[in-house]
């Protein structure tokens, strides 16, 4: 079912259930996604109540929610207002919101939302160059969580040594990540960030996986996006196809598409797939719970 609701101050916004899991997203700036959970359960995705309900800002305004960017980052390119009204495109129980053209880009951004028939929300992402020139750009899939929970992401398959010698992924920091961070920690197949509102400094690590996927446990709730990334082509940030941040505010589970040469008038896709799981717990941070947590 898709219906148009007022959502956190934005009268033009459109929620898409299947009866269980519930999205919803603005048209009124963007494209953005707002919520994200359980029917009368609690949302996933961060809410900045004194950002919400405004439009036509000259800047960036954070806002929360789930949004789309553009790597590599750069402070003249990537952080672009997307405070403006999208168009809404709404046929065979999709929602299509494409963005305003932005200034100085020449980009168009678009999200596509659907629920197939076991429950998951298919989330496609679209960037459109309408400049006249190629560019080489990737897309940028950012979920900023709800504090208070725990991010969790996998790494490809261990092996042993000497049997497994090649290298099999990159582990990339920023200057500012900090592998003491209490915030982290490591098991041989897993990395979980604890989402802490007392602790102010930003944390960030990437990686690289084929079936890249990040997982967000709150309460007794679990969050999980998956991506399916391609070994032979490059990717931003030495090579990132997933990235996980944080600060006091909230968890962002990042991941990113490869990089591309755009071609004027052509778009780029990149698909996530979102899911829930509820009455879940862990007793313990290691790579058996966290297995039993996933399902796997």
């Amino acid at each position: 079912m898709i219906e148009r609701v007022s959502w956190g101050g934005w009268p033009n916004c459109y929620r898409l259930t299947d009866g269980r899991s519930e999205v919803i997203a603005t048209s009124d700036i963007g494209p953005r996604i707002l919520r994200y959970g359980c029917v009368g359960g609690q949302n996933f995705m961060l809410e900045r109540p004194l950002e919400q309900g405004t439009t036509g800002e000259a800047d960036f305004v954070l806002r929360g929610g789930h949004r789309l960017w553009v790597a590599p980052e750069r402070r003249e390119g990537t952080y672009k207002a997307d405070n403006l009204p999208c168009d809404v495109n709404i046929h065979d129980d999709v929602i299509e919101l494409t963005g305003t053209l932005e200034a100085g880009t020449g980009f168009r951004k678009q999200l596509r939302l659907s629920i197939d028939e076991k429950g998951e929300l298919k989330v496609v992402h679209g960037l459109l160059n309408t400049l006249q020139w190629d560019v080489n750009v990737s897309i940028w899939a950012l979920t900023m969580m709800t504090p208070g929970g725990h991010g969790i992401t996998g790494f490809p398959p261990r092996g042993t040594h000497p049997e497994h010698l090649e290298p099999t992924n990159p582990l990339v920091m920023w200057a500012f990540t900090d592998l003491t961070d209490p915030r982290l920690t490591f098991t041989p197949k897993h990395l979980v960030v604890r989402q802490d509102p007392s602790r102010t400094a930003p944390f960030k690590l990437g990686h690289f996986n084929v079936n890249s996927w990040g997982a967000y446990l709150l309460r007794d709730e679990l969050f999980v996006k998956r991506y399916r990334a391609f070994e032979e082509s490059t990717y931003p940030d030495f090579g990132c196809s997933f990235e996980i941040w944080t600060n006091g505010d909230t968890l962002e589970l990042e991941t990113l598409s490869p990089l591309t040469q755009l071609e004027p008038g052509a778009w780029l896709s990149h698909t996530e797939l979102w899911s829930l799981r509820t009455d879940v717990a862990i007793k313990e941070w290691n790579d058996e719970s966290i297995d039993s947590l996933m399902g796997s």
